[in-house]
């Protein structure tokens, strides 16, 4: 067994808290939209292969985004809302698991947590408004930035990171204004984990310190934002209910049981899909900008 502290204990309950009431919101939801809420099998295939990468270090929102493109199964407009809440609870268990078994500095994990959840307060507030367009455009432009930075790691232009399992002073400050855009940024469906891996690394934090403050600060802004997104009606609710129930096996299979693959070759494909879909994105984006003048 693990031998949990306090502060972390504390933290765990909250998760857990967390997941009842987006749970009891979620499936108050989806009992209002009555029937017609069935996943396609491709819908859960998907939850399934993004929730197991993610829980392995590559990420699920860019290879979520490029799979629901490439069969145009959830509107361009939705898919921020149905990330966030269709891999709440995978996020959330990977939260548990990896907070429990990477050693982080606790008032370094507590703090970066708050930092995300504030920002992704303030960015749902925005994005629930957005229109598709602009939804469209945010993102292009992001996934192109998160393409730059997986392939900054790959090419190792970045330095590899230190020691260290927590940060103090302008360092820590910097994490936590780093984690707020971060946060407000997944609210137009970019992931946090590329992001956050190199800030720690270039802030001399041992890179798998990302690991738990990465699921952790996603574990408890996701609920928070999605209940907002489900009461805006912004999201898909079919791709969002197979994201979880495949997702869910996906996270304990990879944290579990394979724990690690040989992973650069996967890394590479991403950030080619990654740039595939931010081009198509922005390509869409410009094609309703035409619709809308005509």
């Amino acid at each position: 067994m693990f031998d949990v502290p306090p502060i972390k204990a504390v933290l765990f309950v909250l998760l857990a808290v967390l997941a009842v009431a987006f749970s009891a919101v979620w499936v108050s939801d989806l009992r209002r939209r009555g029937r017609g809420n069935r996943p396609t099998v491709y819908q859960v295939v998907v939850g399934f292969v993004t929730d197991f990468l993610d829980t392995l270090g590559i990420g699920s929102f860019a290879t979520t985004t490029t799979l629901y493109r490439m069969r145009k199964s959830v509107p361009d407009e939705l898919i921020p809302g149905t990330l966030n809440v269709g891999h709440c609870l995978p996020t959330i268990v990977q939260a548990f698991i990896y907070i429990a078994i990477v050693e982080v500095e606790i008032w370094t994990l507590v703090l970066t947590i708050l930092a995300a959840v504030l920002g992704a307060s303030v960015g749902a507030g925005f994005v629930i408004r957005w229109p598709r367009r602009r939804i469209q455009l945010g993102m292009g432009l992001a996934l192109l930035a998160a393409a730059g930075l997986i392939l900054a790691r790959l090419t190792q232009l970045l330095p590899p990171g230190g020691e260290a399992n927590g940060l103090e002073g302008r360092y820590l400050v910097i994490a936590l204004v780093g984690n707020f855009v971060f946060g407000a940024l997944m609210m137009i469906g970019v992931g946090a984990y590329a992001p956050i891996m190199i800030m720690v690394s270039l802030l001399g934090m041992n890179p798998a310190t990302a690991f738990p403050i990465m699921m952790g600060s996603c574990a408890f802004l996701m609920p928070v934002a999605s209940i907002r997104i489900i009461r805006a009606g912004k999201y898909d609710p079919a791709a969002a209910i197979g994201l979880t129930l495949a997702g869910i096996p996906g996270v304990l299979l990879a944290a579990l049981i394979v724990k690690e693959l040989p992973l650069e070759a996967v890394r590479w494909l991403v950030v080619v899909v990654v740039i595939y879909t931010a081009l198509s994105m922005l390509w869409a984006a410009s094609r309703e900008k035409s619709v809308i003048a005509g």
